[in-house]
């Protein structure tokens, strides 16, 4: 009955978090219903098969996954560029498949000859502590907007849809720091479906759509034959490289919230295999025009909820994504969970991402305090500040530029890579010239 229940609470989770971006991008591509449907459940059949695939072969860690935002933003990008890149939407998401597919030989190709791993070293814990703190600030935003029920059911403030979501955030709080454990243990899964109750109480639920058929497999190429363009391509490389390092800081903080918890991983080194685990996954995303995944760090505020460190409920409730996947009746009964419901427990399940972080910081000897403190402010000033440039005013640069410098996140995080890494050599040389002056 445990892993029944965390299994299911895992699978409720992983779908509230990932059902926007499909949505998203099925809107921004003015895709009919059918269209839609089939992207929705391809991108879902992908990350269930790929979040398996990675905890029993790849990284070996509890992390689901989700679409990538870093493809989001792309998705978005050349949805904009239609008319101009290629001709019609339905080329571009051709286009966007051919990119998909480069993006999977990329990842192969680093993990063979070890880029990853030399990757993972600069992940100190300076670099993972910033890394968390500019996710939960570059969060923050669509959780608000989405706990104020902007764009639920309108483009503005929602008084009633506020104030159910304060409930489910309240009753979340209250349950993950619960005495009881079965509260404590399932606070997700009672908040994301007791929220899903309240809500259709209160008259605010959107409808179940019943579907035509009763069984789906995801189909090969369901935009026509891939595309490539030496733009994409290069975009490809690019997004890889950002994606690696996205991945490489979620398996950190993952594994720092595992340990936590009394679970001890084997003490192997996983990278390259999460990397070849990666390529998979982008290839069979680039097959069935899904939105290729990437494991995310929200789970470590997950497992810091729910105290769940356990990879069986995990595997399992993966498995469960994937059937649900192909049964159309299922996944519009979840992806008609009322969003505000999933924004609330995103609010309770981030919020607890803050402690890991500063955790990371105090791992730190009183010597080393200013130059961690220096690292830290001029990420946190990077990565924020980019946060606030309107997207219009990149809109003139290359695809590329405008995937970095529209993501706080991974600019943030690779400024505190840099500073990190400076003043480590600094020290070094200091070292080493300390070093000699004494043998002279």
């Amino acid at each position: 009955m445990k892993l029944v229940l965390g299994a299911l609470q895992w699978t409720a989770f992983m779908i509230a978090a990932a059902i926007v971006v499909p949505v998203a991008v099925a809107q921004s591509f003015h895709l009919d219903h059918s269209d839609s449907a089939r992207l929705i459940q391809s991108t879902f059949f992908v990350l269930g098969i790929a979040a398996v695939i990675q905890c029993l072969k790849g990284h070996r860690l509890p992390i689901n996954e989700s679409p990538a935002g870093l493809w989001w933003g792309v998705y978005t990008i050349y949805g904009g560029l239609t008319g101009t890149v290629f001709a019609t939407y339905g080329e571009t998401l051709r286009g966007l498949q051919g990119a998909l597919l480069v993006s999977a030989v990329c990842f192969f190709l680093l993990s063979v000859f070890k880029v990853i791993d030399r990757l993972a070293a600069l992940f100190t814990p300076v670099v993972t502590g910033v890394y968390l703190l500019l996710l939960v600030m570059q969060l923050s935003q669509p959780i608000i907007k989405g706990l104020l029920g902007i764009g639920y059911l309108k483009d503005s403030v929602d008084g009633l849809v506020f104030v159910l979501a304060l409930v489910v955030v309240a009753a979340a709080f209250i349950m993950s720091n619960s005495h009881i454990v079965f509260l404590k243990q399932y606070s997700i899964l009672l908040a994301l479906f007791g929220g899903w109750v309240l809500f259709a109480a209160a008259g605010v639920a959107k409808p179940i759509e019943m579907p035509d058929r009763l069984f789906q497999l995801p189909s090969l190429f369901p935009f026509g034959a891939p595309l490539f363009n030496s733009g994409l391509a290069i975009t490809s490389v690019f997004i890889t490289i950002l994606l690696i390092v996205n991945m490489l800081a979620s398996m950190k903080v993952v594994d720092i919230a595992v340990k936590k918890f009394g679970k001890q991983t084997d003490g192997k080194r996983h990278e390259r295999p999460a990397g070849f685990a990666a390529a998979f996954s982008h290839l069979l995303s680039g097959l069935s025009g899904a939105i290729a995944p990437v494991p995310i760090s929200g789970a470590a505020g997950f497992i810091e909820t729910t105290k769940m460190p356990s990879k069986k409920p995990f595997v399992l409730g993966s498995m469960l994504v994937v059937f649900i996947s192909v049964i159309p009746f299922f996944m519009n009964a979840f992806a008609s969970l009322p969003s505000p419901v999933g924004f609330a427990v995103n609010f309770v399940v981030f919020s607890a991402m803050v402690g890991l972080a500063f955790t990371e910081f105090d791992s730190y000897e009183k010597s080393e305090l200013k130059r961690v403190r220096a690292v830290i402010g001029i990420s946190l000033l990077t990565g924020v500040g980019i946060m606030f440039v309107p997207e219009s005013a990149l809109k003139d640069m290359h695809p590329v530029f405008i995937s970095l410098l529209s993501n706080g996140l991974v600019l943030g995080t690779l400024a505190a890579i840099a500073m990190d890494q400076f003043q480590l050599w600094r020290r070094r040389k200091s070292d080493n010239l300390v070093s000699s002056e004494n043998k002279h």
